[in-house]
């Protein structure tokens, strides 16, 4: 059958001759050829054909059948199919059904909802009961129960975390709870209260064990305690039993002035501690460790007492119990007796380590006991007894500090009459010579000067201390060094605020502060040359004293310099009121003058009077230099201002002249020598300090000098060189001599004059 479908290859039926030139068209015979055989062969396909259906009628009509059955289910199905769309689109099934499946999802979640409803409002009536059961439990007394139920309660209600979702009926549940929490809470703290007494007659501690509180009698105080740990409040119920303690028992057996021990007494009902004079009273004063091991022994058996009578010999009880208790007393005993034995001389140090092995063994046995913990971080006592060297030198660095403080504010800062400038020590001697707990030498500058008591106490208790620097430990050293600064800046911070009231006068007080801070500046800065080299070599790099010097260089410097203003200021105000000395031809202004003058010198003597005893020659030379010349510069203006002077005026414009001059004749003389003894001065060395001297002295002269002689002085540069310029002589000539050719002259001279 499949040869039939091979294809009919057209050059088959032709011979081989017709099919030599394929470009070349078919005949008319060929193609009747071609159309016969074609023929020829359709009709023995078409006979295979028959012949195979009729092989084969069994299978085709088997097949014909099939064809026929599936056509036949086709049409069924369609018009199946057609009824259900045809009942589809008159009713909707799809809507019922996903209402049905809507309404059985919104049944579900609502029996959801009211099963958790039902689980919630369980739990809160077990939870009401639990509470109810928790406050009937208290009314009867039965304190351990009402505590672990509160415990329970404390889980479930969340308390401490709330949240604000949930039902309003959880936070009625907890006011329930913190009600009796607070009820508990208060019963419990009663209740130990009772079971713990101080009988101030007896001198005695009691401890109760049944109590009664409310009309609840036979509760059992280790029964209390059990129900404050469960709760939670076991520290807040210790409280109060351990400021008794403290208060009653630790604080006066530890700050006792005889010897005191404990007495314990026990029976069934009650434990007794009684404190009671210590039969070893009359020795324990001999020897200070034996004081100590009294003590610690005594500490001891307090505690012991604690811890059989209170706490039941409970560990977790008795370590609450010295957490709010071994800080403060560890303090105490700091504070009350290790402090006080610290040596105050490094000989007595190794004495001190019996203090120390006792101290050690006192925490140990406070260990053991579970008092403190087992570590060091309650080793207080230990750290401060092993620590003795800081503490030894912290005390002599308080004790130091207290003294020099003492020193500063006793002191007076007065100067005895023998060495003042009218004083005979001063007249018999003099600075140079003196020797007086007053009298200092400079170390720098080669001089002697008067110091204040406090200044050379201070400096010699500083010397003191940087010796004991040299001969310490570094530790030690490094807090007497400190100390040793501290000390002189304390001179810095006491003393001004002291002499804050003399500050603001002139008087011997601020000179003798000037003198003090240069002394401590000099001293300080020799600290370095006599000292370092003899210091622990650990603090060489470190110790430095040079950054102080300054600050009293300065200090010194300001105090001097607000003298001399205040100095120049009263000296101002004196010559204001001369109404710069015009007219003092009438006697009115020439009094008037005067008075100004004489207050100038009362000031200027005053001066010399408190600071040429006290000052170094040097400062007392150029300070009183600088007021001369503030003084001498302004008279010499207010006379040179003058426009008009009559010839009386002039003369007794001299005359005040030479009366001031007389009159500081021995300020003179202290300045020009800088000896008081001595009466030699060179008047121009004078000048030549005060060059406003020279100017007044002249002008004394010019005021009774001729008009050609003043012209002459001017061109051989005579009153150029006492400090006149050309303006002040040619004013002044005006305002002496009246116009006439002679004075225009005389000007144009002075104009002239080429220098």
């Amino acid at each position: 059958m499949e040869s039939l479908f091979d294809a009919i290859n057209i050059h088959d039926l032709l011979s081989a001759q017709d099919l030599s030139d394929r470009n070349s068209p078919l005949s008319a015979p060929d193609l009747r050829l071609l159309i016969d055989r074609v023929e020829s062969h359709s009709l023995q396909i078409r006979s295979q054909v028959q012949s195979y259906l009729a092989s084969h009628h069994d299978d085709f009509a088997t097949l014909f059948s099939l064809c026929n059955d599936a056509v036949l289910q086709t049409v069924k199905v369609s018009d199946d199919l057609t009824g259900v769309l045809r009942l589809v689109s008159e009713r909707p099934a799809d809507v019922e059904v996903r209402e049905v499946v809507d309404e059985m999802k919104s049944k579900s979640e609502e029996l959801k909802v009211k099963r958790e409803l039902l689980g919630l409002v369980g739990t809160i009536v077990s939870l009401n009961q639990r509470l109810e059961s928790v406050k009937e439990a208290l009314k009867n007394g039965k304190f351990q129960f009402a505590a672990e139920g509160l415990k329970e309660l404390k889980v479930a209600l969340r308390i401490g975390d709330e949240d604000d979702r949930e039902p309003l009926v959880y936070g009625l549940l907890r006011n329930e709870w913190s009600q009796c929490f607070e009820e508990i809470q208060e019963l419990l703290v009663k209740f130990m209260e009772k079971a713990v007494r101080f009988d101030g007659d007896l001198n005695q501690i009691e401890v109760k064990y049944h109590l009664e509180v409310h009309n609840l009698s036979g509760i059992q105080l280790q029964m209390v305690l059990e129900a404050m740990e469960v709760v939670g409040i076991l520290e807040y119920g210790l409280v109060k039993v351990a400021d008794l303690m403290i208060k009653y028992v630790i604080t006066p057996f530890i700050n006792r002035g005889q010897p005191l021990s404990f007495l314990e007494e026990l029976d069934q009902d009650s434990a007794v501690l009684k404190i009671v004079p210590s039969p070893e009273s009359k020795v324990c004063h001999v020897l200070e460790y034996l004081d100590g091991e009294l003590l610690y022994s005594g500490i001891v058996l307090f505690i012991k007492f604690i811890y059989r009578s209170i706490c039941f010999q409970n560990s977790s009880w008795i370590r609450t119990f010295g957490r709010l208790t071994w800080p403060r007393i560890s303090d105490l005993i700091i504070s009350s007796f290790l402090s006080k034995v610290v040596p105050t001389d490094a000989s007595k140090l190794p004495d001190f380590q019996k203090i120390i092995k006792c101290t050690s063994d006192f925490e140990k046995a406070l260990k053991e006991l579970m008092f403190i913990s087992s570590d060091d971080k309650d080793n207080r006592l230990s750290n401060f007894a092993e620590n003795v060297e800081v503490h030894f030198a912290f005390k002599k660095k308080t004790e130091i500090l207290a003294k020099a403080r003492n020193l500063l504010l006793e002191c007076d800062f007065s100067i005895p009459q023998e060495y003042t400038r009218d004083g005979s020590i001063w007249k018999n001697e003099g600075t140079s010579t003196l020797s007086s707990s007053h009298v200092v030498d400079l170390i720098f500058l080669s001089e002697r000067c008067l110091v204040s008591k406090a200044a050379k106490q201070l400096m010699e208790l500083i010397h003191q201390t940087l010796q004991d620097v040299c001969l310490s430990s570094t530790r030690v050293a490094m807090e007497f060094y400190h100390a040793a600064r501290d000390a002189i800046l304390l001179y810095e911070v006491v003393v001004p605020v002291k002499l804050e009231r003399q500050l603001g006068g002139i008087n011997q007080v601020a000179v003798l502060m000037h003198n003090d801070c240069l002394y401590l500046s000099q001293e300080i800065l020799g600290f370095a040359f006599e000292y370092r080299t003899d210091f622990p070599s650990s603090m060489k790099e470190h110790a430095v004293f040079a950054d102080l010097a300054p600050r009293f260089q300065l200090l010194a410097e300001d105090i001097l310099q607000r003298q001399v203003h205040l100095v120049i200021y009263n000296l101002k105000e004196a010559i204001d009121s001369a109404d710069g000395f015009q007219n003092t031809h009438q006697m009115q202004q020439f009094e008037s003058a005067k008075f100004s003058i004489d207050q100038v010198v009362f000031i200027l003597e005053k001066v010399h009077i408190i600071w040429e005893p006290l000052l170094l020659p040097s400062t007392y030379r150029k300070s009183m230099c600088t007021v001369l010349e503030s003084v001498f510069s302004r008279i010499a203006r207010d006379i040179l201002l003058i426009d008009d002077m009559a010839a009386e005026e002039t003369l007794q414009l001299q005359r005040l002249i030479h009366l001031m001059l007389e009159s500081l004749s021995s300020l003179f003389e202290s300045l020009a020598t800088g000896d008081p003894n001595s009466h030699e001065f060179s008047a121009e060395s004078l000048e030549n300090l005060i060059p406003s001297l020279r100017k007044i002295r002249k002008l004394s002269e010019l005021l009774d000098m001729p008009l050609k002689s003043i012209t002459a002085s001017w061109e051989n540069k005579e009153l150029l060189s006492c400090g006149f310029t050309i303006t002040e002589v040619e004013d002044f000539i005006k305002a002496i001599f009246a116009d006439s050719p002679l004075r225009k002259d005389c000007l144009r001279r002075i104009q002239n004059a080429n220098f």
